[in-house]
């Protein structure tokens, strides 16, 4: 006597279904994990706010006044309003990566706070969409302090730098989910090092930070349209100079597209990697 094997559609779709479970479990529950990652930052914001705008700001007077000497005029505002932009945007990409690298992976993996929060209620997903968020508002907060600088000493144009402040929480969500890919497949800290040799340090060169685009070689330009930064300067420098933006939904079509596809891949590698 044969068997019988009985099969439901349930259980054909079972593995099609399996990446939706990295998906968050609904549009709130990733304000608890926001809210505790900030009590636990709001305990050492002072030092963590002047580590996050140290460097930009070194960058900022470093090269834009001592370097501004030498090249003067750069797309008709001096070197330092120019770089000013490039620094708000920069900052954004720094502080937003770093946070989902080093401690996203601390909370994930060194101090297992993500294996704790998923006996309540909530989803793995819902974990990665409130570090995603966390790691953005700390970008904003980075941004928004080096744009607030800018203004005060004259090297940005207050009113119109408000229509920075959503490009700079989307460019976090943006960079905050890229770097979340490689927190997913870290297995050390050590491995963070190939992110940022290999990726943002050429980005931060060639994405219109300290230099126009239009002066890198053609090949390069093109490159440097796949870019999330270069799109992020291209629409925070025009707000922050007070000029109109030139294919705004163009440059926001990539970073939401990048926050999108980012997230997704964060999402289902977590799963893998959490659930093994």
């Amino acid at each position: 006597m044969n068997a019988r094997t009985d099969t439901t559609p349930s259980d054909h779709a079972a593995p099609a279904l399996e990446p939706f479970a990295a998906l968050p479990s609904n549009a709130v529950n990733w304000i608890a994990v926001w809210r505790r990652n900030y009590l636990v930052w709001k305990k050492l914001a002072i030092a963590s706010m002047f580590g996050n705008l140290a460097d930009p700001m070194i960058y900022l007077f470093g090269l834009g006044l001592g370097l501004g000497l030498m090249v003067g005029r750069v797309d008709g505002v001096s070197y330092i309003a120019f770089l000013a932009a490039g620094t708000v945007a920069s900052s954004v990409m720094m502080s937003a990566s770093f946070e989902a690298m080093y401690s996203g992976f601390s909370r994930m993996h060194v101090q297992r706070t993500w294996e704790a929060i998923m006996h309540t209620p909530l989803s793995l997903g819902d974990i990665v969409l409130g570090e995603v968020i966390w790691c953005a508002s700390k970008a904003v907060l980075s941004g928004a302090a080096i744009m607030l600088v800018a203004g005060l000493l004259g090297y940005a144009n207050f009113p119109s730098t408000l229509i920075a402040l959503p490009v700079i929480a989307l460019a976090g969500l943006a960079f905050a989910s890229v770097a979340m890919i490689v927190t997913a497949l870290a297995p050390s800290y050590d491995f963070f090092m190939f992110y940022q040799t290999l990726a943002l340090t050429p980005m931060l060169l060639l994405s219109g930070v300290f230099f126009p685009v239009s002066q890198l070689p053609v090949v390069a330009q093109h490159i440097t349209h796949l870019l999330p930064l270069s799109h992020a300067v291209d629409l925070i420098r025009p707000a922050l100079l007070g000029r109109p933006l030139d294919h705004a939904a163009l440059h926001v079509g990539v970073l939401v597209a990048y926050v999108i596809v980012a997230f997704g891949v964060s999402a289902v590698l977590f799963r893998r990697r959490m659930m093994r």
